[in-house]
């Protein structure tokens, strides 16, 4: 039985769908399989990551409508689509349509701030409007209202043969209440709770009131539901790189260990003018991972996780990570995979 006060309920895991330039096709199709797998597995959510003018999933709301066609139960989520890349309303009919496809199971997760490399992109971008557009949670704020069903013109009724709607069609039943935050702040993780969002909270945060990951992402956590109109039941997923190595390989696990090592220093400190943190990624036993998870003070608190798949392993490694999560590491915790 696990050490923490709650069971694990809602098990899931996050991927980037990388893929080779030369044979993109490859790439995605292994990122479908993968969550085919998941949903096998029992797995309660798949999610994507969302990368521009890289070589990992650049359309995540794509690749997710694809995916619902492939499976029937497991939930389907975006950590995080950046809304600087987007327009909100735009946005809100592709998350909808996607909703309706796949029966009820989209998990949109957003974020704030400026593009990445914005001075270099700006041009192609927003090329008439680049140094008016508004990245904070405004924008945000615009997409809630969107998915939410809120007017978004003052015009709706007939006009010749064609009848037009004065909010986004379609409309997503349930679906504003399945949208998330991408949080790493205090700020953020306030405003996702004005706001009655969900949060996800992954292995990274700013260090304000502490350099101590644990205690970082724990006060985000209690901040978030002390905002939320749902207090201590609103929805908090946790996402750290969990690697299990009982099935794996020798060779597996050397590349594991050595992946992780490599980045082990990063955690050490803040890094760079934003004091980030960085959790350390978790390889070993299920036993052992399971160990130190139920001592995470923020893992103690949450009774859902999406653990992120490392970045740059092989199809087969993922399989490998995934069985064992679902069918050892889970378990550890509490969970039961959900009925197929």
């Amino acid at each position: 039985m696990p050490l923490t006060s709650k069971p694990l309920r809602k098990l899931g895991f996050l991927t980037i769908g990388l893929f080779d330039e030369a044979d993109p096709c490859r790439g995605h199709e292994s990122t479908l399989e993968i969550i085919e797998l998941g949903e096998r597995l029992g797995f309660d959510s798949a999610w994507v990551r969302h990368r521009h003018l890289q070589y990992g999933i650049s359309s995540p709301v794509a690749v997710l409508a694809a995916v619902s066609q492939r499976t029937s139960r497991i939930e389907l989520g975006t950590a995080v689509i950046p809304m600087g890349w987007e327009n909100p309303l735009r946005l809100a009919e592709d998350l909808a349509t996607v909703d309706i496809l796949s029966g009820g199971r989209l998990n949109p997760g957003v974020s704030a701030g400026p593009p990445h490399h914005y001075d270099q992109v700006k041009g192609a971008l927003h090329p008439d409007t680049a140094d008016a557009e508004d990245f904070s949670h405004e924008r945000v704020r615009r997409l809630l209202d969107c998915v939410r069903g809120e007017p978004v013109t003052d015009f709706s009724g007939v006009e010749g043969f064609e009848v037009f709607s004065d909010r986004v069609q379609p409309h997503a039943p349930g679906l504003g209440r399945r949208m998330w935050y991408g949080g790493g702040s205090l700020r953020s993780a306030q405003w996702a709770g004005e706001h009655g969002m969900n949060l996800l909270t992954s292995s990274v945060v700013k260090a304000e009131e502490s350099e101590d990951f644990a205690e970082i992402q724990l006060s985000h956590i209690r901040t978030f539901r002390a905002h939320h109109p749902d207090g201590d039941r609103a929805r908090v997923s946790q996402g750290l790189v969990v690697i299990p190595t009982d099935t794996a390989s020798p060779e597996q696990r050397a590349k594991y260990e050595q992946y992780a090592q490599q980045r082990l220093p990063r955690t050490a400190t803040p890094q760079g003018p934003a004091r980030m943190m960085f959790a350390p990624d978790l390889v070993g036993t299920s036993e052992d991972i399971a160990e130190r998870l139920t001592s995470h003070a923020a893992f103690r608190e949450v009774e859902e996780v999406a653990f992120a798949l490392p970045f740059t392993f092989d199809h087969e490694d993922y399989v490998q990570i995934l069985t064992d999560i679902a069918t050892r590491l889970a378990p550890a915790l509490g969970w039961q995979p959900a009925a197929p």
